[in-house]
């Protein structure tokens, strides 16, 4: 790495974990092994104490201010982004990100070397290709995410919206009249592209239709020791425009526990199964 990233301390992790022979630089920084039972859809978040994953959209970046950019937190996402063909989020997390390109080395440049040799030794390309979600058509066209390229996936309504609007670079998938797309369409097109490791960055209403569907496999979860306040609800927690619980119950399994200084490093495995009184 060109510059010290700050290490994580392995406190836990599941017997048995899929290994994804990480270079030793990364896996030193990250405290041991990583890897993933694939296909897989895995979700990465950082959330304040009292559970805020985002401060409202009038506050861009606000991960950033949860996280207070820690090394540690961007050294993570910057690995998980280094495993995945794809980035997806949603529009919302399009707009709130202005300047943000979706790559392993614009969250962690000090580790970009490295990241670039884990992709070349799991068959990967360069970087993956950011894939956003939005029914409306209601993306900022000149956001550097997209000049870079990126897969558009919308209702007919948003298609006609963005005609001709976008950098040649990116490509327009329309998924049905709308008004709502449907994760698991969304997923099948994604995968119809080769592409087998899904890794969503928010925001938190797609995070709950990936849960709402259990087409979530994995959810990585930055625990920041800050509290960061509520005075309505406009700063969601991990899941936003759905309600499970009590009629609905969606568990996960902890299977592996880091820390950095006062921040925790959260791996939980979705369970698919449901529960004794789960709605199909």
């Amino acid at each position: 790495m060109q510059a010290p990233v700050e290490l994580l301390n392995l406190l836990d992790a599941q017997v048995g974990l899929p290994h994804g022979g990480l270079p030793a630089a990364l896996a030193t920084a990250y405290g041991g092994e990583l890897g993933f039972t694939e296909p897989c859809v895995y979700a990465n978040f950082v959330a304040s104490l009292d559970g805020v994953v985002a401060l409202g959209p009038q506050y861009p970046s606000s991960g950033s201010a949860i996280s207070g950019g820690a090394p540690a937190d961007r050294f993570v996402m910057g690995l998980l982004r280094a495993f995945a063909d794809v980035v997806l989020i949603g529009a919302g997390t399009l707009r709130t990100s202005p300047g943000h390109r979706w790559t392993p080395e614009h969250i962690c440049p000090a580790a970009a070397a490295d990241f670039a040799q884990l992709r070349r030794s799991r068959g990967r390309t360069a970087g993956p290709e950011l894939a956003v979600v939005t029914a409306s058509g209601d993306v900022p066209a000149g956001h550097p995410g997209l000049e870079a390229g990126a897969l558009v996936l919308t209702t007919k309504a948003g298609a006609r919206l963005l005609d001709e609007r976008l950098p040649a670079t990116c490509t327009v998938v329309a998924l049905g009249e709308g008004p709502v797309l449907r994760m698991a369409d969304v997923l099948r097109t994604i995968g119809d592209r080769g592409h087998t490791m899904v890794l969503s960055e928010g925001g938190p209403r797609l995070f709950g239709h990936l849960v709402r569907d259990r087409l979530a496999d994995e959810l990585f979860l930055t625990l920041s020791p800050v509290v960061a306040g509520r005075a309505d609800t406009s700063r969601p927690g991990l899941v936003t425009g759905l309600e499970l619980l009590p009629s609905r119950r969606e568990s996960a399994e902890l299977v592996g526990v880091r820390r950095s200084g006062s921040y925790l490093f959260l791996r939980y495995r979705l369970d698919h199964r449901g529960q004794p009184g789960s709605t199909p």
